[in-house]
Formats: C-alpha cells, structure tokens, sequence
C-alpha cells in the first residue's frame, strides 16, 4: 500500500467478499456469528481478532478508523457517533477522580461545558490558560495534572497554538497531550509529529464535508486507545455502521475538497481584510494573523473558517446575517456550502461579555465557514450583506 495521503484514503478498504465487490458493503448487522463453542470463546477471550457485536466493532468502522489512523501517523483508534462522545470519551477512560487538566481557554463551547459543569462531579478540575499564554502553561502545571489540552486551529477565533511548544511541555512534565484536530483535518495538520499522544476530530465537519452524518474519532497510542476502546465497549458510544461507511466514503474526497475549500477561504479573506465595513479579520495564512508564522510551520494550508469582525456590534452582526442571501444560516462548519454565524447572538450568546471576550469572540465577531461554491458567488453574497449594515 501506498503511503501517499490520497492513494490511502481511497484504496485502503475491508476486504472483499465472495462478491467481489469494488466498493466496500454496508454491513447493517448488529452482531456476528461463530463457527461453534471454542470459537466464540476464543473471540471473546480476544485470542483471535474477530468481530462480536457492532458496539465493539464492524467492518465499516474498521475500515474508518484505519484509515484515519493511516492520515494521522498513529498507532490505533475508536470512533464514536460524535465528535463530543469522542471528547467525553477521551476524557472519561484516561482520567480518575482527583486527576487535573490544563487545557486553552478557547475551545469549543461543549467541551468547556463538560470541563466546568459535568467533569467537576468526579472530581476532575481544569486549569485555563490563554492562547497567546502558553509561557504561563507551566505555573498551571500541579502534581495531579495528567492531561494537557487543547484545539489548533480554535473555535471560532481561528488561533493557533504551537504544536511543538505543547509537545515538549508534555513530555516535560509527563503529561498526555491531547489536541482536537477536526479545523485542520490530517491533511492539513499533523498533531502526532509534534508530540500528541491522542488526536480527537469531530468527522461531522471537514471529514463529512457535505453536512450529511454525525460521527467523532480518536486515534493515538496504542494503550491510550485500549482504555478509550474498554470504556467505550462498556458505556457505548460506537459510530454506527451506516454513518462509518458514510464517513469512509467521504475520506476518499478529503484531500481535494480540503484543498480548494483552503483556496476559496483565502480567497475570502483576503476580500474581507480589504473591506471598509470590516474591523479585523483572522485566517491562518494571511500574513496578518498573530500567529502566522506558526501556522506556515505545522499547517499544509490555512483551512475553511475565516474569522472576521464587522464593525459596529451585536445589532450590525445580525444585520449582516439577516442581509446574507446564498450562504447558509447554520451551526454546522465544514460542509460544502458556505456557513456564517454570529457567535455572540446564537452560540456563545449564553456567556457573559467578559466570558466572550476571553475567547475572541467580540459582539461583531462573524465565523464563516467557505464552502465549494464559485468563490465570486461566496464574496458577492457577504459583500452584499456587509452593504447593509
């Protein structure tokens, strides 16, 4: 097998039946056969590998989890019928009560959620520190601390955080770097090579890529993946077959759909940093990102999501929303169609000001995820909507 990035994603598949077919099977079934006594002992006894119940594994997830394990560079990995049950997950089979995380203040909403409201029921506490803070990581660093955490590129801010510089402080103080991955997809960035030791994605996003299944993935080090996998078979999140075999279709497609979704945002935000109505705006690989130069070293290309501040607040934001046309109105990202959002009026409108700000997210703050459209059918829309306001 090829270990171009490409030739794997379409040519490693299950292995054919008696059928010969080119395109892997479906296989909708809830558990498995076995041939008599001794073999179904011997399989759950995991002396031979075989699958027993679609909880633990099937064909289609199989097939999906190689080959994402293949993209990232790791060693093994679940997948779990979100992107939050893989966090939860994570989480879950790697910690006990009393353990510490450290983790960037800038991630997703649920997963801050899960750290402040739910994790602190088992006694597991989380310590924050700002994205332009790593220097200050180490003074957050206890002796309980097991895991140090976060997502590069951030949700919806698009910060990125040094791969290398959390790589070495892990293994500096012998802790598990776990980063989300799910804005960069393997394609564009590889977590592993700097030191990660689990890499987490929501494949609803850029993995899909046309808005279609739920699912999540966490692959990394073979005995961290093995408490991921017993906790995982006994509290049961598991991808189902059908959303596996969705999902390891798409995976075909990534590379160049990735590519242009890269070169359409670009494109975007170059429009957007020139735009009279527009205050600041924050893609990876315009030079006047904060962090540019970081993210020229551990990304292949910027990604889909343009951050961008339209000048005013809340009331202009929604104004521009209200004026958008073509583009979809939507919570999702990723997808083939282009998405805008206004964080501060819908998903982050629960925080306090000060809260949002912490994290970037300004009252005028607009994340638009490019999609596949003609780019000129993208800027003609949001330059449009930005005449209103």
């Amino acid at each position: 097998m090829s270990n171009h990035f490409e030739t794997q994603a379409i040519r490693m598949q299950t292995e054919r039946s008696q059928f010969s077919e080119h395109s892997t099977p479906l296989y909708l079934t809830s558990s498995f056969t076995f041939d008599d006594a001794e073999d179904m002992r011997a399989s759950f006894a995991e002396e031979k590998e075989k699958n027993l119940y679609s909880r633990f594994s099937n064909p289609n997830t199989t097939e999906f989890i190689n080959k994402v394990v293949a993209m990232e560079g790791a060693e093994a990995g679940y997948a779990f019928a979100t992107g939050m049950a893989a966090v939860f997950s994570t989480f879950g089979a790697l910690l006990k009560a009393g353990d510490h995380i450290v983790s960037c203040r800038s991630i997703f909403g649920s997963t801050h959620s899960l750290f402040t409201k739910f994790l602190p029921k088992w006694n597991i506490e989380t310590s924050y520190f700002k994205v332009n803070e790593t220097d200050k990581i180490e003074s957050l660093i206890q002796p309980n601390t097991k895991i140090l955490y976060a997502e590069t590129p951030t949700n919806p801010a698009v910060d990125i955080l040094d791969l290398k510089v959390l790589g070495d402080l892990a293994k500096k103080h012998n802790l598990l770097l776990v980063i989300d991955n799910c804005f960069a997809t393997p394609y564009l960035q590889k977590p592993i090579k700097f030191g990660a030791d689990i890499v987490i994605h929501s494949a609803t996003k850029l993995m899909d890529g046309q808005g279609r299944v739920l699912g999540g993935i966490a692959v990394g080090k073979t005995d961290l993946i093995r408490e991921i996998y017993l906790f995982s078979r006994n509290t049961g999140p598991a991808m189902s077959p059908f959303n596996a075999w969705v999902l390891s279709k798409s995976l075909e497609t990534l590379a160049v759909r990735v590519e242009k979704h890269c070169e359409n945002a670009l494109a975007v935000a170059e429009f957007l940093e020139n735009h009279p109505k527009v205050k600041l705006v924050k893609y990876p690989f315009l030079t006047s990102h904060p962090q540019y130069e970081i993210a020229k070293k551990q990304m292949l290309l910027g990604g889909n999501i343009v951050a961008f501040e339209v000048k005013g607040g809340v009331k202009e934001g929604r104004a521009f929303l209200n004026a958008i046309t073509m583009c979809s109105l939507s919570a999702n990202l990723g997808d083939t169609r282009t998405i805008v959002t206004h964080p501060a009026s819908t998903t982050h409108s629960k925080l306090s000001v000060e809260d949002r700000l912490e994290v970037g997210i300004t009252d005028g703050l607009v994340r638009c995820s490019v999609g596949l459209e003609n780019v000129q059918d993208i800027i003609s829309d949001l330059k449009q909507a930005l005449s209103v306001i």
